[in-house]
């Protein structure tokens, strides 16, 4: 039932991707992000979904004579497009370049639908279509295993859906942490009191699962994000309170082994899983300083320990998208990927000071603060993870440029609120009363 019901979504979707192929960037996100097909139990968890909504999207795009899409031509696009081309490079002088072709086919898939995604952001509701397609992809594991959580008391892990990014308890728990800025975000759009409960109910419950996947990294990187979300908001005293009285009691929620896994992050030393990352880290980083152009993708094997790594036989994934891109890339890699990222956090903070003075605007000031902190988690979380070609990270990026371009041509057109002073004197406001008047007042 599960399948016929994905595939009826996705084929039926298709006529209306041909009449507006933004509908197919909403399509794409929602299969490649949720993978709804993978809930499925027969042909449509191997069925190519994905890839017949990006031909038909494309081909919508190229048949639809009367809009030209264009690629967006700022600071952070262009580094986008020389990462792809580096990662590019870096493949042809792999050091097991018959093993990469899977590898890369995947990445540039995910990188192509990005530019892709860049070119159909062309208003503000696009935009947000992208929030809400992410919200809802993510933001459904978080609602089951929120309640999975209050339903068993928080003795079992939570996991995310298999054969995905994000199917790892670890990798779950990140882009959670990453969804709950995203739905602050669209809590100032709602207008219905019970939409804005289901809302802040699901927020919490995102939070709950997030911590009930017992990921140490995200448990750091929800800290990081709370803490810069308190920074960011605009009613610093109401989200305060609501940290004080929910985030203790989330804490006493959890069984007595969550908080005994927590409490490893000190004690790092004695955990083989963290000494293993670390091998993997000098792994990476002899590997960087050895071959300037990394060692391109499936570099993590026994035949690359060996050459590289301080303990030879404890082979590891990376466990961190800074190692990851070092090893595979090189330190120019790593230099064009946090230039990337750090672009992006300004492209965010322009659009804050720009849309500062436009009540028209204020929801790209909005936007753009929450997807600050959405980053800032995944910068943070990420340092743990292997997750640089993550998808989500790259479409909150589009957001962004997206939004930049939007209030650049829309402040053309607002005029902006005045500027006031509390300190400067009142000015002087000359008496307009007639002759006439002052003399009828007088005489009463």
């Amino acid at each position: 039932m599960r399948d016929l019901l994905i595939t009826l979504l996705v084929f039926g979707s298709l006529p209306y991707i041909f009449k507006r192929p933004s509908i197919g960037m909403v399509m794409w996100i929602w299969i490649s992000v949720m993978n709804p097909h993978t809930q499925g139990w027969g042909f449509a968890r191997e069925f190519p979904f994905a890839a017949i909504i990006a031909v038909t999207t494309v081909a919508a795009m190229a048949t639809n004579a009367h809009r030209k899409y264009r690629y967006p031509l700022t600071p952070v696009t262009v580094t986008f497009l020389v990462f792809i081309a580096y990662m590019c490079l870096t493949a042809a002088f792999a050091i097991h370049p018959d093993m990469i072709m899977p590898q890369l086919t995947k990445v540039m898939k995910i990188m192509g639908m990005t530019i892709v995604v860049m070119m159909l952001l062309r208003k503000r509701i696009h935009v947000e279509w992208l929030i809400w397609t992410v919200v809802i992809s993510i933001g459904f594991y978080g609602v089951k295993g929120g309640i999975f959580t209050l339903r068993s008391g928080g003795q079992y892990r939570v996991w995310g859906p298999i054969g995905t990014f994000i199917d790892g308890n670890n990798e779950i728990a990140l882009a959670l942490v990453m969804t709950i800025p995203l739905m602050l975000y669209l809590y100032t759009l709602l207008a219905n009191k019970w939409a804005k409960r289901a809302m802040i109910l699901s927020m919490l419950l995102c939070a709950l699962a997030s911590l009930a996947s017992y990921s140490r990294g995200a448990a750091i990187a929800m800290v990081a994000m709370l803490t810069f979300l308190w920074l960011k908001s605009r009613n610093k005293a109401m989200l305060g309170v609501l940290l004080i009285l929910c985030v203790p009691v989330a804490l006493v929620f959890m069984p007595e082994q969550w908080h005994a896994r927590i409490d490893t992050i000190n004690e790092y030393e004695e955990d083989m899983s963290a000494m293993g990352r670390i091998n993997a880290w000098w792994m990476a980083y002899h590997l960087a300083n050895d071959r300037p152009l990394g060692g391109g993708f499936e570099i993590y094997d026994s035949h690359v320990f060996q050459l590289y790594a301080p303990i030879p036989e404890d082979v590891h994934a990376a466990h961190s998208i800074y190692f990851q891109v070092l090893g595979e890339h090189g330190w120019g890699g790593l230099a064009i990927y946090l230039s990337l990222g750090i672009l992006t956090w300004l492209t965010g903070s322009r659009i804050i000071s720009r849309s500062a003075r436009f009540d028209e605007l204020a929801w790209a000031g909005n936007l753009a603060r929450m997807v600050q902190v959405s980053l800032l988690g995944f910068a943070v979380g990420g340092a743990f993870l292997s997750l640089t070609y993550f998808d989500v990270p790259y479409y909150l990026m589009a957001a962004m440029v997206a939004t930049r371009l939007i209030v650049e041509r829309e402040r053309k057109l607002l005029v902006p609120k005045p500027i006031i002073n509390p300190l400067a004197p009142e000015p002087d406001v000359p008496d307009e009363t007639t002759p006439e008047e002052e003399l009828r007042h007088e005489t009463a």
